[in-house]
């Protein structure tokens, strides 16, 4: 018995220093975390694409010498269409052999060479772009056409709105939620910026570029920019 009441003190000292060390961080935890959702869209004023030439030939040289041909042709009709040469860059170039499989199990035979080039190129002018695009297909020898993206020369007042819109989505919810708690919202601990990115949201009309003189249809679309932020507030006391 004398040996039960000496651990009672002992047993209640440690209950003691377990609430003590519980109560900053519960205090701690007197917070409200929300994620703020921002977007602007605007219509995009220039596009990148990606189009180029493959040519196959019976040796590697004459494959590489009818790309290089095609190649210059591209870079020539792109120039008469106004495109500046800092907007124009290589962005592939390959050489590979053409097999063909044996129905004698032996090894594949190659029966020819493939030369492909690729150039990534910046129109500013959107109102050119199908007439550009019908320009170095139908004049210039390009056979292959990998994407169109349209974006914007700056992004920079854009994605500045989406934040602001973000973050005023942010405070928003967390004084909602201090409402319906019936908690007071204190100051904002913490703000961070999760993701960001660009979003096509297709236009209800189709635009033609200059049908009349059978250019390509393109579609613009508009630019969409979406942030996300994650910020965390105290509750007041």
């Amino acid at each position: 018995m004398t040996r039960f009441r000496r651990l009672i003190p002992l047993v209640l000292a440690a209950f003691a220093a377990v609430s003590l060390s519980v109560g900053p961080l519960q205090a701690d935890e007197r917070r409200i975390t929300v994620v703020g959702e921002g977007g602007v869209s605007a219509a995009p004023d220039m596009a990148m694409i990606q189009i180029g030439v493959s040519e196959e030939a019976p040796t590697a040289a004459e494959a590489l010498r009818a790309m290089s041909a095609a190649g210059e042709s591209i870079l020539a009709r792109l120039t008469e269409a106004g495109v500046e040469s800092r907007d124009i860059q290589t962005s592939g170039l390959t050489l590979r052999p053409r097999y063909q499989s044996r129905v004698d199990r032996e090894a594949p035979e190659i029966t020819g060479f493939v030369a492909e080039t690729r150039f990534g190129v910046s129109v500013r002018d959107l109102a050119g772009l199908g007439t550009i695009l019908d320009s170095v297909v139908t004049e210039g020898g390009a056979n292959t056409l990998q994407s169109v993206e349209f974006t914007l020369s700056d992004l920079r007042p854009m994605r500045d709105a989406a934040r602001r819109d973000a973050v005023a989505d942010g405070r928003a919810k967390a004084e909602l939620f201090a409402e319906a708690a019936g908690v007071t919202l204190g100051a904002l601990l913490t703000l961070n910026e999760d993701s960001g990115g660009f979003v096509p949201a297709p236009m209800m009309e189709m635009r033609m570029m200059d049908a009349a003189s059978g250019s390509v249809p393109v579609a613009e679309g508009e630019v969409t920019i979406e942030v996300r932020v994650t910020m965390v507030y105290a509750i007041a006391q």
